[in-house]
């Protein structure tokens, strides 16, 4: 059973320090009182064996909210994976609020991975588990990057002092810098033998993610290092070299894919959070008509192909066609009823609540759908996106092509449940599209690479298909095309942008408001996140 129970010791930015006052006698103790009344807060060491499998499981959520992945519904309304049920929806419009409906990424990384993996590893350091101290390290790296590209800046040197109740921010650059450092101090301990290291000792707390195998974990670190690279495609630094570094020494075969697996126990608490056991409101949410047209040939750059993926990703309406909902439209503006989509549950076009089974869901909505993090079709896009920009097209198309293959390989092994006969793909519908030249053309462009990448890690890589768009600031053209590099995308405009912006696009989203603007607020006036349009400001990573 995937354990979601989660130790949480020192909760630095959440705790509030109680004031116990006017202890006026105590008579004949046998005790002293710091015996008899042990601190809540202190630390209670535990095998980090224990510890781990809860870790793992806050890094894309659980019932409570926790994790990534409860962030991503509201984030994949910003890039259009999908729309919500009815108009005047706040995502859909881009917008973003003073509230913690998205910031369930801020309280995962300070609260649930936190100190528990200071702790996992400072105790494994002491028993000289390296292996345990180099995955700790390994999904640190992974919580500050992601945290990072997220928020933009965020407290990263003062973090964790228990002795403060207000702390500094950093900036996005610090973050970068500390990333990259941590990932070789990672993968400095995850290249150690002997001592506390074994692969079956590891796999007692690592066995819903690798299983203990630490040459995979050490492609994710290094999967970590090459989006560090990947995202500064705009700043002066930029070394295409780099990311194809480590980008050919990260995953490279879906065998190797970092993924989230749950054991089918029946119950919500070890079933994906995307699915209905879960009941996290995904039920409300709609494919948007922007990713129903790259699938079924609407889109300009991939006009009149139909994808196999779009029996897998995407749900048919009543009529057996696929429709999509624009931003800030729903359902409702959809003329026939019929042309309605279902939800991602298969139930419905009206429907909204989570369905007692996931008989009809496919893809990551169902229960027990692996959940993943890490790709090697990712991997592959963008070693394809550094070699065109540093011009090698032959090591471009190859990454490119092979990328496209991976994801459709890894939904033909993982996600082929609940899906047709007919629907199922099979390799020559794989090799028609990959045969056909506006899929895989001649010369390649960004709008190739960009497009299928989006594809590739449609509802689950939303984080980083956002770091894309906002890279190429959504509607940045194609310097071989002169048009959209995301052709066809359309950022919302007049009362379908969020009043707030000021007709700016979004690139950020705001710290937690229930932490940071009650306890912090100073430093949140330092950094200009007091203001009402500060989720428009551009991040350091995109900003040329």
């Amino acid at each position: 059973m995937l354990i979601f129970k989660v130790y949480k010791m020192k909760n630095t930015f959440f705790k509030i320090s109680l004031l116990v006052a006017a202890i006026t006698t105590i008579v004949s103790c046998t005790k002293k009182i710091d015996q008899a009344y042990q601190n809540p807060n202190a630390d209670v060491k535990v095998p980090v064996e224990q510890l781990l499998p809860g870790i793992l499981a806050s890094m894309v959520g659980n019932t409570a909210f926790h994790g990534t992945a409860n962030d991503m519904r509201f984030i994949g309304r910003y890039i259009q994976n999908w729309q919500w049920v009815s108009s005047g929806d706040l995502y859909d419009r881009m917008g973003g609020v003073q509230t913690d409906a998205a910031a369930s990424t801020w309280r995962t990384h300070y609260y649930d991975l936190g100190q528990n993996l200071n702790n996992m590893i400072k105790w494994a350091g002491e028993e000289k588990k390296w292996d345990y101290v180099g995955v700790g390290q390994a999904i640190f790296a992974w919580s500050w990057l992601t945290m990072s590209d997220y928020h933009g800046e965020i407290i990263l040197k003062e973090a964790f002092n228990t002795s403060q109740l207000t702390f500094k921010y950093d900036t996005e650059e610090e973050v970068y810098a500390y990333v990259r450092q941590l990932c070789f101090t990672a993968l400095g301990n995850l290249n150690k033998t002997g001592d506390g290291v074994s692969q079956a000792n590891l796999a007692k707390g690592d066995t819903y993610f690798y299983g203990g195998d630490v040459a995979k974990w050490k492609k994710f670190v290094y999967g970590i290092l090459a989006r560090t690279h990947n995202h500064l495609s705009n700043k002066a630094n930029y070394k295409p070299d780099s990311v194809i570094y480590y980008a050919n020494l990260s995953v490279n075969s879906n065998a190797d894919n970092a993924t989230l697996k749950y054991e089918n126990t029946g119950s919500n608490r070890s079933a994906n959070f995307n699915g209905p056991f879960s009941n996290n409101g995904i039920g409300s949410l709609r494919q948007s008509e922007y990713s129903v047209k790259l699938l079924t040939g609407g889109n300009s750059a991939l006009t009149g192909v139909l994808d196999p993926r779009r029996w897998y990703v995407l749900k048919t309406n009543p009529n057996g066609t696929f429709v999509g909902v624009a931003p800030n439209k729903g359902v409702a503006a959809i003329a026939n009823v019929s042309d309605r989509p279902n939800n991602f549950y298969g139930a419905a076009n009206t429907a909204t609540v989570a369905p007692s089974n996931d008989n009809g869901c496919t893809y990551i909505f169902k229960n027990y759908a692996e959940s993943p993090v890490l790709t090697a079709s990712e991997v592959q896009f963008m070693k394809a996106e550094a070699a065109l920009r540093k011009g090698d097209n032959a090591t471009a198309l190859a990454a490119y092509t092979q990328g496209i293959s991976l994801n459709f390989d890894m939904l033909s092994t993982l996600y082929s449940a609940g899906i047709a006969a007919a629907n199922v793909i099979t390799p020559a519908n794989k090799a028609a599209y990959l045969a056909n030249p506006l899929v895989v053309p001649a010369t390649l462009t960004l709008t190739h690479i960009m497009l299928q990448k989006y594809i590739s890690l449609w509802g689950h890589g939303i984080l980083e298909t956002w770091v894309d768009m906002r890279r190429f600031h959504y509607t940045d053209p194609d310097p071989v095309t002169t048009k959209q590099v995301y052709a066809d995308f359309a950022i919302p405009t007049g009362i379908n942008l969020y009043v707030d912006n000021g007709g700016a696009p979004v690139y950020r989203v705001r710290p937690r408001f229930n932490s940071e603007y009650v306890w912090n607020l100073n430093e949140l006036i330092r950094i200009g996140a007091d203001k009402i349009n500060y989720h428009t400001k551009e991040g350091w990573f995109s900003s040329k």
